[in-house]
């Protein structure tokens, strides 16, 4: 087991450019935001697996910025394997980010720290 906390371990592991998520090894459930135990069952058999990065929009809202500063969006996305996660999509202006679209993950560096956004598929 790791000495480091879930959240700082999937940061260290995002900052080595890998989008990795938990999986209980009990009940082959996948489990994001990262924890020490399943949410439901509480079985702390947690590993980290490589996520497929590939998801589809549940909502999406865009977020007004005083000009010069631009809009963006603030999305849910339905990965792959299930769980929820709240990012954002680029590559497209934000008020065409669609619910039901297709999106795929990617790793940048905002404000010097690795996050997850998704551009559409």
């Amino acid at each position: 087991m790791s000495e480091l906390h879930p959240e700082q371990e999937f940061f260290a592991i995002l900052d080595k450019g890998r989008f990795m998520i938990q999986r209980c090894r009990d009940s082959g459930r996948y489990v994001y935001y990262p924890r020490v135990a399943e949410p439901g069952s509480g079985s702390t058999n947690l590993e980290w697996v490589e996520a497929s990065g590939e998801g589809v929009v549940y909502s999406a809202t865009t977020v007004s910025q005083k000009p010069p500063t631009p809009d963006y969006n603030v999305a849910l996305i339905d990965l792959a394997e299930g769980p929820r996660m709240m990012s954002r999509v680029e590559g497209i202006a934000p008020e065409g980010v669609k619910i039901g679209m297709r999106v795929k993950a990617r790793i940048v560096r905002d404000n010097d720290k690795p996050v997850v956004v998704f551009e559409p598929l």
